[in-house]
């Protein structure tokens, strides 16, 4: 057996492959090679958290705390119920009607105002629902423990369809390809190149001679490469015409694009997506939408702690506590306790009075909040079922779009709701600008390049939100330079005076629910210490 090349010429090597292929091709590589992570190397999870008992102050000779809690999202009604736990005091304070923050899911009769003055009240029909915000859950995450823990029910969210489409306009195509045929003839066609590589001596001073057959080996199977090291395509790609009884044998869709136009339609740069440690299937969403994870955290807590239409106008450390002021019904009240956990945005905190200090203002202001938009599109027919053969799943567009999500739920019904979009930053900002009914029109447009004239046909009624517009929030989610614990934000990870902060922009999972939760965690077993230490 031939001498292997030191580390650092394989880990080179590895890096091509993945600058070649993406994420997803590295990683079967380094399968191949026997170099990929096992089970219990890659498992990875957050210290254990012990929720705070009523117990933990008996032998102590303490009692729990009074806390108001400013900012009814996940994160602070996370902190609410699990202080709650061990007999705290909490008030719960939230500007807007509902709790729940950016997880809000759209029914019918539902009305919002933007604030570009936009009115929208949801026409959906019974039983049908946008989850505006957080759609997806992945089953490493906590989130999941609080719907067990809560008896919220869940079901499958399929995050990745192969039936679903790629559809690159500004790449040049000129129609939209589904998923497998599109991942089909990207790996076999990166397989083929890098198989005629190996043959051709270029990666002798990469791997040894072992790891050279080990890798032809796999890529033959994972390309579907011909006996030449060719890809020339196969049933990976799809049928004409599916198979079925005796005498009918199935007609698959022939022979791929020529390497050079597959390349160049960047269909490529989606597979990676579901190698994500935050994307990968099995994916779930709780049943009935999203919001049941709110309303069940808002029962636990119990409703006469959390006040509504509660918007705080100024945050005061004391020498003894917190006062927070706040507006509700055109009147101005006061709360005093002995601890706060701001659970506001980031972004609204900074244009809240405080007296927190400059390093506090100074690190809030610089947390970026950053734009995302939904539509939701309810149709009398599940036009994408019959016509498509599309269960769930999402299909991904260079348009403005960006994405469409086809519900994971209610499958046959006669009625159903996809996301029209689900875009970001500028894309989401162009969208916002717009009326509602211009935002329906634009994104039907682009939706019927895709899937015809069903997708305007069938429409019944639609619902968009922007977040950047949303009041009280005016965020997606937020951008940290250098992450939570960087140097700047070092003054919002640990508490001023009496204040504490939490949020999912705190944690290194912004935008997910799970940061949420985390970030509520680590403050509920800091404000415990410190009163069972005081």
């Amino acid at each position: 057996m031939e001498e292997m090349q030191p580390g650092s010429t394989r880990r080179s090597f590895l890096r091509n492959v993945g600058a070649t292929g993406g994420a997803g091709v590295m990683f079967a590589t380094m399968g191949a090679l026997g170099l990929a992570p096992d089970a219990a190397a890659a498992a990875r999870h957050e210290p254990d958290f012990t929720a705070p008992r009523t117990g933990d102050f008996t032998l102590r000779g303490k009692a729990a705390a009074k806390v108001v809690v400013i900012g009814g999202g996940i994160a602070g009604l996370a902190s609410a119920y699990e202080l709650g736990k061990a007999g705290y005091d909490c008030t719960v304070l939230e500007a807007r009607e509902r709790t729940g923050g950016r997880n809000f899911t759209v029914r019918g009769g539902d009305t919002t105002v933007d604030l570009n003055g936009h009115r929208q009240t949801a026409r959906f029909s019974k039983g049908q629902y946008m989850n505006a915000g957080p759609g997806r859950i992945a089953q490493w995450m906590i989130t999941l423990d609080y719907c067990r823990e809560l008896g919220v029910p869940i079901e499958v969210f399929t995050n990745t369809n192969a039936s679903a489409y790629l559809y690159n306009e500004q790449a040049g195509m000129k129609t939209p390809t589904r998923y497998r045929t599109a991942k089909a003839d990207v790996y076999g066609y990166v397989s083929e190149l890098l198989a005629k590589a190996t043959d051709r001596g270029a990666l002798d001073k990469e791997l040894t001679a072992d790891d050279r057959e080990r890798l032809q080996s796999f890529l033959k199977s994972f390309g579907d490469l011909g006996a030449d090291r060719a890809y020339t395509g196969s049933e990976r790609r799809g049928y004409l015409t599916d198979p079925g009884a005796a005498g009918t044998p199935g007609e698959e869709l022939g022979s791929p694009a020529a390497v050079s136009e597959v390349f160049a339609s960047h269909v490529g740069r989606y597979f990676s997506f579901e190698f994500g440690y935050d994307q990968a299937m099995l994916m779930f969403q709780p049943v009935g939408g999203m919001d049941r994870i709110p309303a069940a955290l808002t029962r636990a807590i119990g409703e006469r702690r959390i006040r509504t239409g509660a918007a705080v106008t100024d945050l005061r450390n004391t020498a003894h506590g917190v006062t927070v002021t706040y507006t509700q019904g055109g009147r101005r009240h006061r709360v005093d306790a002995d601890y706060c956990v701001a659970a506001l945005p980031p972004n609204i905190l900074a244009k809240t009075s405080h007296n927190l200090g400059p390093a506090v203002q100074s690190a809030l202001e610089a947390c970026k909040p950053s734009s995302a938009g939904k539509i939701g599109l309810e149709y009398r027919t599940r036009w994408w079922e019959t016509e498509h053969r599309i269960y769930g799943g999402i299909t991904e567009t260079d348009m403005d779009l960006d994405h469409i999500w086809y519900p994971s739920h209610g499958y046959h019904d006669d009625r159903g709701l996809l996301i029209g979009y689900y875009n970001t930053g500028a894309h989401a900002d162009s969208y916002a600008a717009l009326t509602p009914k211009e935002r329906e029109a634009r994104a039907v447009a682009q939706g019927v390049k895709i899937h015809g004239e069903s997708y305007r046909e069938h429409l019944s009624s639609s619902f968009s939100h922007h977040w950047r517009q949303t009041p009280y929030l005016e965020a997606s989610w937020h951008s940290l330079a250098g992450g939570p614990d960087a140097p700047a934000f070092a003054p919002l990870n640990e508490p001023a005076g009496h204040v504490y902060f939490a949020g999912d922009w705190l944690s290194y999972l912004d935008a997910w629910q799970h940061g949420a939760f985390s970030s509520a965690r680590k403050v509920v077993g800091s404000l415990h210490r410190r009163v069972l230490n005081a």
